[in-house]
């Protein structure tokens, strides 16, 4: 990675270009990462590094080593030149007359003032002024012929034209990298996903800055084959990719990898930090999560992005206060953005309100239809509501967006297995498993779908519970479950020894219930049969604490044991009175 020095200096320049080219989202992302490189301290007074002060405590708290800016052994860095700006006066006026037009979402007037202008600056803003235009067309004949969350046959009537355009200029070696950039997103709306791929590689080995540019050729790799034919210059760039796009592949590890590895330039970047935060939760390791959104947080009050998947660390740790507090803070800041919907959403599945949830969570997918987490959590409320034709409908809509979303391949099976149809739920958790192998919930489901009375096949519910077992399950369902279904099919010796296991987990966690009560008795019952007297005493023993039938049942096996002691020919348990 080139020096901190490098880096600032590039990406100042990046923000000017890119916000002058309306790439607002891109231009905001890179401002995020300069602020992240840390400054000099012996040249900035306090106030300039007031910003940076909070994700220190983060960076020392989640990283076992210091990471230094020095690359990777093997792998050397190119020197991308930042592109010159063409300012002719004349064609600048046009061109601020043509930007204010666009800010003011006026865009096709802003593409007929730039109609005579044949700078490359131009040119895309006259373009990607168009395509704007036809999107918000698309939108209103979408809520015009079916709603705001409805299905629409709508299309964007300005991306022929525009791909004809951009072809040529392609062809004729007369298009700029933000060109390109326009020209993938074209094609990839048309569905022509490899040539997309090409152009968008064109278009950040060329200008490596655009964020925007990176973003959408991770939406078209889905596979790591996809991923690695992928021809991309080694810029300091391309690792904030391969970290995003891990992620997405479910390679976590890799990506939490990366991610320390650019907090060597970057560490006070609040991005990074949420990105290794969304790493640890795919991990399931909430109690870290819940720690590093604290001090973004703290870092960054009025923070929207990213605080959705923090409301559902909260949900699934039922932390009503903090998760109420949150909510009042984004509706606050911002009520009328998706996250914050998702947020209030979240809040009041957790009060049980599962109405006033669903109502925020359509008003999250008013405000962006393609977000996925509110297609998702609003089919998990449709589930609580019994209503399993709306669950599947929000859930099918998930995975239309993001076909790799676990969490909706999973809620398809719920839902189907709720309607007495588990074929169909069988196939929706392979699919939830296949995607998130390492994930204890889906196996068990599974494991339950295989039980069912119609498909009753045992063999592949232990195969499940064993994958479960294997996976952290933090419940313990999977060793309770394998114990009683080995104990079905008459395996005594693998019962007993899952029941074991789980009365150690039990134990070690403090745990009682009729968990603990069923297990005691298969143990003190296999023992007694092994011959194993004293065990099963020591079982039975335990037992005689407990006040239900289990108590008298401990008793009569007691009393067995002493009899089959006393040398007399062994009896049935039953045939002595209790």
């Amino acid at each position: 990675m080139g020096t901190k020095e490098s880096c600032r200096s590039e990406l100042r320049t990046a923000i000017r270009q890119l916000s002058d080219r309306c790439l607002y989202s891109a231009s905001k992302w890179a401002a995020e990462q300069l602020v992240g490189i840390e400054q000099d301290p012996t040249k900035y007074t306090p106030s300039h590094t007031r910003f940076q002060r909070g994700s220190s405590s983060i960076r020392r708290r989640f990283r076992t080593s210091e990471v230094t800016s020095t690359p990777a052994a093997g792998v050397s860095y190119v020197s991308t030149p930042v592109p010159d700006e063409d300012n002719n006066a004349p064609d600048n006026d046009f061109y601020l007359l043509a930007k204010s037009y666009f800010d003011c979402r006026e865009y096709k007037r802003a593409a007929h003032v730039l109609r005579d202008q044949t700078s490359k600056k131009a040119m895309f803003l006259r373009c990607y002024a168009l395509y704007l235009a036809g999107e918000k067309r698309k939108e209103e004949e979408m809520i015009e012929l079916e709603g705001p969350l409805g299905k629409s046959d709508a299309v964007n009537c300005e991306l022929v034209s525009l791909e004809r355009e951009l072809s040529t200029l392609r062809k004729n070696g007369t298009i700029d990298s933000f060109g390109l950039y326009l020209y993938g997103l074209v094609l990839k709306e048309k569905g022509s996903e490899n040539l997309a791929r090409t152009v968008l590689v064109e278009s950040v080995n060329s200008y490596p800055w655009n964020w925007n540019a990176w973003s959408e050729l991770q939406s078209m790799c889905s596979t790591t084959e996809t991923l690695n034919s992928l021809n991309l210059n080694n810029h300091w760039m391309k690792d904030f990719f391969l970290a995003s796009i891990y992620q997405e592949l479910r390679m976590h590890n890799e990506s939490l990898a990366k991610y320390e590895y650019l907090q060597g330039t970057f560490n006070y970047s609040n991005y990074i930090q949420a990105q290794i935060a969304k790493a640890q939760y795919s991990l399931r390791e909430f109690e870290q999560v819940e720690v590093i959104f604290e001090e973004l947080l703290r870092n960054d009050p009025y923070r929207v992005e990213d605080m959705d998947m923090y409301s559902n660390v909260l949900y699934a740790k039922e932390c009503f206060s903090a998760l109420s507090y949150l909510a009042h803070r984004v509706f606050l800041t911002d009520k009328y953005r998706p996250e914050s919907c998702c947020i209030i959403g979240n809040y009041y599945s957790l009060k049980g309100q599962h109405e006033k949830s669903v109502m925020y969570f359509r008003r999250a997918l008013k405000l962006n239809k393609k977000y996925l987490s509110a297609w998702t959590l609003m089919g998990h409320e449709y589930v609580e509501m019994k209503n399993t034709p709306a669950a599947v409908d929000a859930y099918r809509r998930a995975v239309d967006i993001n076909p790799c979303d676990y969490r909706a391949w999973y809620g398809l099976g719920q839902a189907y297995e709720m309607m007495g149809m588990p074929f169909y739920a069988l196939h929706y958790f392979r699919k939830s498993v296949f995607l998130q192998p390492s994930d204890s919930r889906l196996w068990i489901a599974m494991a339950q779908c295989y039980e069912t009375e119609q498909l009753h096949m045992l063999e592949e519910a232990i195969k499940c519970y064993r994958r479960a077992a294997n996976c952290n399950d933090r419940e313990a369902i999977a060793l309770h479950q394998l114990a009683k279904l080995h104990g079905e099919i008459g395996r005594s010796e693998e019962a007993a020894f899952y029941y074991k296991k789980d009365l150690e987990r039990m134990e070690a966690e403090e745990r009682e219930g009729p968990n603990m009560v069923e297990a005691l008795l298969f143990l003190a019952t296999h023992s007694k049969t092994q011959k194993r007297f004293e065990e099963a005493e020591v079982y039975c023993t335990r037992l005689l604490d407990y006040t239900g039938p289990e108590k008298e049942t401990a008793k009569s096996i007691l009393r067995g044991i002493r009899f089959a002691q006393s040398g007399f020919p062994s009896m049935d348990v039953e045939h002595f009175p209790p």
